[in-house]
Parts: structure tokens; C-alpha cells; sequence
């Protein structure tokens, strides 16, 4: 398995599996992307995308966060195929999206997502609304407005961010598994090592 640049070509796979997904479509452009695939077979396994905006170097709120431009980065619409989950894909997107970001000049990376457990074994922590950049504050109120009720702001240093052995481990051996009338999910889906945690998970 491995994860490279989207190709213009992609488009149209992209946005049928963003769409079937219900993920963030906004300003969609391919260049954006990186998909993760099967060496052997070619297969694509998931896909996700960073995004620039624009905000005003004086934003106080964004101290250490803007990058080249005043731009500021947000880590966006993370998608795994059905058959392809729970075997790493998605947290090597990240990385390689994580990547991305600090070769652009971000040192500090931010994502509206309705799964902040996931990312914050990454290294991604809660960042209080009033905190965010005022682009990311309207982009939140949208957000939960229309694809995502409870999207949850979090943020990472670009410099702290740490792929679990266990996903890197699965990643190397993944391969795409028949899909299943009635998936069971598990606190690994969320981010959570079973053997570690001491406390209650909520999936709604």
C-alpha cells in the first residue's frame, strides 16, 4: 500500500465517493487529494484533502498557525472504501496530508471533523470555537449546518504528529476485505487502543 497525489483524471472518482460518502465538497479541486492504493493491484482504498484559506495576518486567534500568504490549513474530507477499513488506510492519508502541509511552510494544521478521537491519536487536540480562525469559525457553523451536526474543531503542530505502530504495522499487509451485511464497529474505529483505554466511547 501507498499514498501519492491525486491525479486530474481522478476527478470523477473522487467526487462520486465524496458525494456517496456525505463528505465536504466545497471549492473541489483534484490537485488537492491524495488517494492510497494497492500497489499490487492498483486499487484505490481511500482519499483525503488539505485545504488552504485566506485569512488576515493580524487574526490574533491564529498565533504560529498562518503559513505562506497568511494562509491557514485545514485537513478535510478523509474518506475510506468500505472494504479497506480498519487496516491503517485512513491514518496514512493523514500523515501523508500532514506531510504536505509542513513542505507547503504550515507548522500548524486544523480539521472540523465529527470524529475527534480518531485524529487526536495523531496528535490532534480540541481547540475552543472562539480560538479558531474567523474563516474556520464560519466554515464551522456551515459545517454543522449541512453535513455535519456535530463537527468538533481540532488542531495539530505539524511537527507532533505520530503514526500509532499498530496502524503502520496493518497498513503494510492491508488488502480489501468482502464487505458485511451488519458491521460491527469497534473502539479501534474511533481511535481507541482497547487494551489502554480506561474510559466509555460514544459512536452516535
Amino acid at each position: 500500500m501507498y499514498v501519492r497525489d491525486a491525479k486530474n483524471r481522478e476527478e470523477v472518482w473522487l467526487l462520486d465517493h465524496i458525494e456517496a460518502m456525505g463528505l465536504d465538497e466545497t471549492t473541489f479541486r483534484s490537485r488537492d487529494y491524495v488517494i492510497a492504493l494497492d500497489e499490487s493491484t492498483n486499487q484505490k482504498a481511500g482519499f483525503g484533502r488539505i485545504r488552504h484559506h485566506k485569512t488576515s495576518d493580524s487574526d490574533e486567534r491564529t498565533p504560529g498557525g498562518q503559513g505562506p500568504g497568511g494562509e491557514i490549513c485545514e485537513l478535510t474530507s478523509i474518506g475510506v472504501l468500505e472494504g479497506w477499513r480498519r487496516q491503517g488506510v485512513g491514518a496514512h492519508v493523514v500523515e501523508r496530508l500532514i506531510e504536505m502541509a509542513g513542505d507547503d511552510g504550515f507548522e500548524r494544521v486544523y480539521a472540523l471533523t465529527e470524529q475527534p478521537t480518531f485524529l487526536a491519536q495523531f496528535g490532534f487536540r480540541t481547540i475552543d470555537t472562539e480560538r479558531l480562525p474567523a474563516v474556520l469559525q464560519q466554515r464551522l457553523e456551515t459545517k454543522r449546518e449541512t453535513l455535519a451536526p456535530e463537527a468538533t474543531p481540532v488542531v495539530i503542530d505539524v511537527d507532533r504528529f505520530v503514526m500509532p505502530d499498530r496502524l503502520r504495522e496493518r497498513f503494510k499487509t492491508a488488502s480489501e476485505q468482502p464487505e458485511t451485511e451488519d458491521p460491527t464497529e469497534t473502539a479501534e474505529d474511533f481511535g481507541i487502543d482497547p487494551d489502554a483505554a480506561t474510559y466509555k466511547y460514544d459512536t452516535s
